[in-house]
């Protein structure tokens, strides 16, 4: 691979150990993906909750962090996705001390490192959205795939490592999806039913993630007849990602490299598909019943934004959760502070509620909470979640936020 003098010198130590090994683990990465050099990035954000980091993966940050400031503080501004545990509810929910230890030392070392600990996967509403062409290396696939094809900006799904050494070299292997032959439509959807609500819209995410089914495979879509909300396109894009390993989608006449389908196709337009009303009913089948008990409801993945948590405290307000039934709201630190202003937080946590903040429901422990909690049977309007959960122990089912909610007061779905 060729690289500057900058990235030579970084090679060669003399900028320090960590940024010796951030450039190397970059180079491994890019001779995998036949990379030609590295692509400078104007951000990144890493994906290191303390499930998936573990006890191994908090020494080495520990490790990179024990250098001296001048050679361990990363070169671009780095965020950080959800926690592992919300310091301020952990024993309420039964997450043990061993756990909640290894996050004060996993956000003393990041912090060393000069990472800033915004905890969230919804930083393009939040913290810094990057903006069309920009190369970021992020973690998160629906941070990933809501960027690159909302906001035109380029990422390629960056592992934890990956992220971390992109935001200590300020680099990232220029393959897949920095490249503009990668961003070309190799799939074309046309929605023949319109969606309406985030489920809705969770839904046809998931769909087309599923029709799609390869992390190489563009979609394109037609047929849409409303300009989607940045909560709507957010459902949208987390669910393809979890479906299909999607990292970019394009939206004809919507999305900033789509204007017209040609724009995204070249010469060669793919065979349509259509997806119907009857396509989303099926979908939906597959994920609960009414009558069916709820032990939880869950509204995370993404994390709520401020208009989410309005709604959410709007229909909830003066109500009481069944006492068999325990309802989770994630939000962002950033959100929850807006929130606790305006005296959101206290209208939801009123009813019996509890408001996570910097966390996700997956990625915080989840099968150990349902063990600690008695939890099996799990209600969420997230597609995503209900994709992902069934695999930490729990029985998922799909609705809109104002089914989950009357669920949550009734104790069954609704």
């Amino acid at each position: 691979m060729k690289l500057t003098k900058e990235e030579k010198a970084m090679l060669a130590g003399e900028m320090g150990e960590p940024k010796r090994w951030a450039i190397e683990h970059m180079l491994r990465v890019g001779q995998v993906f036949d990379a030609p050099d590295l692509v400078p990035v104007s951000q990144a954000h890493m994906m290191g909750d303390t499930e998936s980091l573990g006890v191994a993966g908090v020494e080495f940050l520990e490790s990179l962090a024990s250098h001296p400031e001048e050679q361990r503080h990363v070169s671009v501004p780095m965020i950080t996705d959800p926690r592992g545990v919300d310091l301020s509810y952990y024993k309420e929910l039964g997450q043990t001390e061993t756990m909640a230890e290894l996050e004060r030392r996993t956000i003393a070392a990041c912090e060393k490192l000069g990472i800033l600990m915004t905890d969230t996967c919804i930083n393009y509403q939040t913290v810094m959205p990057p903006v069309l062409g920009d190369n970021v290396a992020f973690g998160d696939t629906g941070v990933v795939i809501y960027s690159n094809s909302v906001l035109g900006a380029r990422s390629n799904f960056e592992g934890g490592p990956s992220a971390l050494a992109a935001g200590l070299s300020g680099r990232t292997p220029r393959y897949g999806l920095h490249l503009d032959q990668n961003r070309k439509a190799t799939k074309r959807f046309i929605v023949r039913h319109q969606p309406v609500g985030l489920t809705d819209w969770g839904i046809l995410g998931g769909l087309i993630g599923r029709l799609s089914g390869s992390y190489w495979e563009v979609p394109v879509v037609e047929g849409l007849q409303m300009i989607p909300t940045s909560d709507q396109l957010k459902h949208f894009g987390a669910a393809m990602a979890s479906f299909g390993s999607t990292p970019l989608f394009h939206l004809v006449g919507i999305t900033p490299e789509a204007q017209a389908l040609d724009d995204v196709c070249g010469d060669i337009i793919p065979d349509a598909q259509d997806i119907t009303a009857k396509d989303m009913e099926s979908f939906q089948g597959n994920f609960g019943t009414k009558g069916d008990k709820v032990d939880v409801v869950v509204f995370a993945a993404p994390q709520l934004s401020l208009v989410e948590m309005s709604q959410v405290a709007d229909l909830i307000s003066g109500k009481r959760i069944h006492k068999n039934t325990s309802l989770i709201v994630c939000t962002s630190p950033s959100v929850a502070a807006d929130c606790d202003r305006m005296g959101l937080t206290d209208r939801i946590e009123d009813s019996g509620a509890k408001v996570l903040r910097g966390t996700c429901f997956y990625n915080q422990y989840a099968r150990e909470l349902g063990e600690a909690n008695n939890w099996k049977s799990l209600l969420s309007n997230s597609a995503k979640i209900v994709n992902i959960i069934s695999g930490y122990g729990y029985q998922p089912a799909l609705a809109s936020m104002e089914v989950c909610i009357d669920s949550a007061i009734a104790g069954e779905i609704v």
